[in-house]
């Protein structure tokens, strides 16, 4: 049995636009995350940390 992907949420829910911070995921993405399959969770799991990463770097080069 495939391992279960867990929520990439982190407590720290803070919207900025339509991007939790906290997560990287969008509202949307939050929203739906309970009804994705696995493969849809997977690919919202590695976009949500590329989004972090874009703004880890903003915040380092400000």
């Amino acid at each position: 049995m495939a391992k279960k992907i867990e929520s990439p949420c982190v407590s720290v829910c803070q919207l900025k636009g339509d991007l939790c911070i906290g997560c990287g995921r969008t509202v949307e993405e939050i929203g739906q995350w309970k009804a994705m399959k696995r493969p849809e969770k997977m690919k919202t799991v590695k976009r949500a940390e590329e989004r972090l990463k874009k703004i880890e770097a903003r915040q380092a080069g400000a």
